[in-house]
């Protein structure tokens, strides 16, 4: 064998060992597949969850509450070692009003459990102010989802993420770590009577016991959180998120007149112990974070459908679900 034939086997036998040596990439799945669940809660009635994860299945269009989403009803789980990220939605809303950020997600090969919190959503305001029930309850979702869920042995339990918008943002950084001080509730709307949370406890008002009886359910589990346009930020400062180690991913809307700024995304970024990646987004209104509306839920809930002249809210979430994609994928890496 010629010196130069040497060499080219000798080249051919390393290159072929580094392929053999080499992780296989799984091709992306073709689909997503949905699930739609009643999961046991040991502290209360079963609890509504939609599941969106990553499928071979062939898809079709399906009605979702007042949306249209196209899945594989049922369809079967496609790849392995899945990263999972639990959704909290905000008060009176449901499982379903970010399907379209669990859609994006669950094509990136995630898998998304979103729950309707029971007592706080839009068929029962029962509990609307309970706020420890929030993060109990994805906490029980969690754990649903990584021990009891058919599928759970395709999730990878070391890469656990959630997302939250509103209440739904306050419940997962409290599930992150945060200890609220809710004793600073009665002072802020002695001062801001007006304002959308202070309504809501002007309706459904909590004793002062109550509020010291609350306990605190949080979840190390959560690596990565997600939050946009978080309830109640104000009760996090100075120091209540001392003890979040996940990344936060935050985001507020410029002109948000349900949760006007500085008091509560703003309040959240400078009680962080370390800085969050922040987003503020020109012209949008606190609802713009909800999935775009259809016809159907303009006519129901009009205003969770207003945005300001000019703001293209379907525009807006083809980036905001890109981005928290690239979130996710970046801080729940294998």
């Amino acid at each position: 064998m010629s010196l130069t034939n040497r060499w080219v086997w000798l080249l051919a036998g390393l290159l072929l060992g580094i392929a053999a040596a080499a992780p296989v990439m799984a091709a992306p799945a073709a689909s997503v597949g949905f699930q739609h669940l009643a999961i046991p809660d040991g502290a209360g009635p079963r609890i509504e969850v939609g599941v969106w994860y990553p499928s071979n299945a062939a898809a079709e269009a399906q009605p979702l509450e007042l949306f249209t989403q196209t899945v594989a009803k049922d369809g079967p789980i496609a790849g392995d070692h899945l990263p999972l990220v639990v959704i909290s939605h905000g008060n009176g809303g449901g499982f379903a009003g970010h399907y379209d950020t669990a859609l994006a997600l669950a094509k990136a090969g995630f898998v998304v459990a979103a729950l309707t919190h029971t007592g706080d959503n839009y068929k029962d305001q029962s509990r609307a102010t309970d706020m420890a029930e929030r993060p109990r309850q994805l906490h029980v979702l969690t754990d649903y989802m990584l021990q009891s869920w058919a599928e759970h042995h395709f999730i990878d339990p070391n890469r656990v993420g959630a997302f939250g918008f509103s209440s739904g943002g306050f419940t997962v950084l409290v599930a992150a770590g945060g200890e609220p001080d809710l004793g600073k509730v009665a002072p802020h709307c002695a001062e801001h009577p007006k304002f959308f949370d202070c309504g809501l406890v002007a309706a459904h008002p909590v004793s002062a016991d109550a509020i010291r009886a609350m306990r605190w359910v949080h979840d190390p589990r959560l690596k990565a959180v997600a939050v946009a346009a978080p309830a109640i930020g104000y009760a996090f400062a100075p120091d209540g998120l001392k003890s979040v180690t996940a990344k936060i991913d935050l985001w507020r809307a410029e002109d948000d007149h349900v949760l006007p700024h500085p008091l509560y995304a703003e309040a959240v970024r400078t009680a962080l112990p370390t800085p969050p990646t922040y987003h503020v987004v020109p012209h949008a209104d606190h609802f713009d974070f909800l999935a775009p509306c259809t016809e159907a839920l303009a006519k129901v809930a009009p205003y969770i459908c207003k945005s300001e002249p000019g703001f293209d809210r379907a525009a807006f979430h083809a980036d905001f679900d890109a981005q928290v994609v690239r979130f996710f994928e970046k801080n729940l890496k294998d």
